[in-house]
């Protein structure tokens, strides 16, 4: 039996375990598995507009609010309805202009490149703070609230008072402050916190900056390499491992000391093939910490809005890929649920939302990562697998005509139903032809083709866990 790699389209077609191409499959800890589908979190309308971002905001004493944004409104989440919570008037957004959120303390902080920060201080609607900047993006460290890509400027970047998010005028006795990051070119991109320290980056540059006291305030360090991030969103924190970002020409991880990829020699070449690189900065990245997956959503190469995905897995350093769209990404903390409570779920037991019974959808506080979808709704990956498909990897050589009769997929978890479709050469340079197909039955795939090479694509429906396949092969004319 060979173990199976995840996708990897970059590698040698033959190389043993590769899935050369996949679609609704991602990495787990004990193998490759189907991709659970998207389900509307129950109670939760619909957006009135395209969403420009979302947030789940954490109070002091534990408590959340859950915010989305569109180009004029300020929304929060609060008893099963959007409330706008907006400033008196309305937003206008420019095109391209997204929602970044911070938490400070129990005031809620929104900003974007029209609009000076917003406040909410625990509940309530946001206001302006009159001091502070426009800005791209907003992050919180060591005490201090520091806005990116400002008004002064897109290289520029602004902090408030020292524990005052309302203070933003530059005073040496309050260390609000600002400055320029000007060693490399370009605007800056986006900045997330790590730790007490913040990376800042610029589209092919980034820095580290940490708290150094007045009069500079933050002191920032040009990381070495030409390694930047393509936008806003196309950044996530890992909780303490690192970053994971896209640049223009990788995937990468930043662990503090220097950025790495984690796609060279799987999966680069076919990204960057198949992205949009005009659109390319509008990509998202989220980490799902329950299940030790990255997930980046990114704009196909025809494409000017997320409509594709590829997913890591960063124990086993493993890829799969997923296709669906989306307006923005987030981590919801589902408010969970109780015998007594499931009625407002459903009248019926039928009619409950199809979720696994040991979903993290019941738990009180369970994490599950949460799209606004195409259609402004809140969508949790937390519903059965649909359909899948993986491309293995080829079998065969130049030196023997061999007959392939049977294919093994060693299923942890059986699906639903699948169905095998063998293709055949005769040389390497030829391309192949389909020659039949199975159906799984008995743990196994019955074929019959013959010729030098053979490969497969098993197309399946419902949840299926699987680790390793097997080729049975025998030279032709023989037994």
């Amino acid at each position: 039996m060979t173990a199976l790699l995840g996708f990897l389209p970059d590698v040698d077609a033959s190389t043993p375990g590769a899935i050369t191409d996949c679609s609704g499959v991602i990495p787990a800890l004990s193998g490759m598995k189907a991709a659970p589908s998207l389900v509307s979190v129950t109670g939760v309308p619909a957006l009135a507009a395209a969403c420009r971002n979302a947030a789940i905001a954490t109070k002091l004493d534990g408590t959340r609010r859950v915010f989305a944004g569109t180009s004029t409104k300020l929304y929060e989440l609060s008893g099963g309805a959007w409330s706008d919570v907006s400033r008196g008037g309305n937003y206008s957004l420019g095109t391209d202009d997204r929602w970044s959120f911070a938490q400070f303390g129990d005031a809620s902080l929104a900003v974007n490149a029209s609009n000076v920060v917003q406040r909410s201080n625990g509940s309530g609607a946001f206001a302006n703070i009159a001091t502070a900047p426009q800005a791209v993006c907003i992050v919180t460290a060591a005490g201090f609230v520091v806005a990116f890509a400002t008004n002064a400027g897109n290289d520029y970047w602004h902090c408030c008072a020292y524990l005052d998010d309302t203070s933003w005028t530059t005073s040496v006795s309050t260390q609000a402050t600002s400055g320029r990051l000007v060693s490399t070119p370009g605007a800056i991109t986006t900045a997330k916190a790590f730790g007490d320290q913040i990376v800042a980056y610029k589209d092919r540059s980034l820095y580290l900056g940490r708290y150094v006291g007045s009069p500079s305030v933050w002191q920032w360090d040009v990381v070495p390499g030409e390694v930047g991030c393509v936008g806003p969103d196309a950044v996530d924190d890992l909780g303490g491992l690192g970053h994971v970002f896209v640049g223009r020409s990788d995937i990468m991880m930043f662990d503090g000391t220097r950025p790495v990829s984690i796609a060279e020699g799987q999966i680069r070449e076919w990204f960057f093939r198949n992205c949009s690189q005009l659109y390319l900065y509008k990509t998202i990245v989220r980490h799902d910490k329950q299940n030790g997956l990255v997930w980046i959503f990114y704009p196909s190469s025809n494409s000017t809005v997320c409509d594709e995905v590829v997913v890591y897995h960063l124990a086993k350093r493993q890829w799969g890929r997923v296709t669906t769209t989306i307006e923005c990404a987030l981590n919801y903390i589902a408010a969970g649920a109780t015998i007594d409570g499931l009625s407002s779920f459903s009248s019926t037991i039928d009619g409950l939302p199809a979720v696994s019974i040991d979903s993290q959808y019941w738990l009180f506080g369970g994490r599950n990562l949460s799209v606004m979808t195409s259609a402004h709704q809140l969508a949790s990956f937390i519903g059965a697998a649909g359909s899948s498909t993986i491309a293995l990897f080829e079998i065969g050589d130049d030196e023997a005509v061999t007959s392939l009769t049977r294919l093994r997929i060693g299923y942890q978890r059986a699906p639903t139903s699948a169905t095998a479709s063998g293709q055949a050469k005769m040389s390497r340079g030829e391309a192949y032809a389909a020659v039949g197909s199975g159906a799984y039955s008995a743990g196994k795939f019955d074929l019959r083709q013959t010729g030098r090479f053979h490969k497969c694509t098993v197309t399946a429906s419902g949840d299926w866990l699987a680790a390793v396949v097997d080729f049975d092969l025998t030279r032709a004319g023989m037994r």
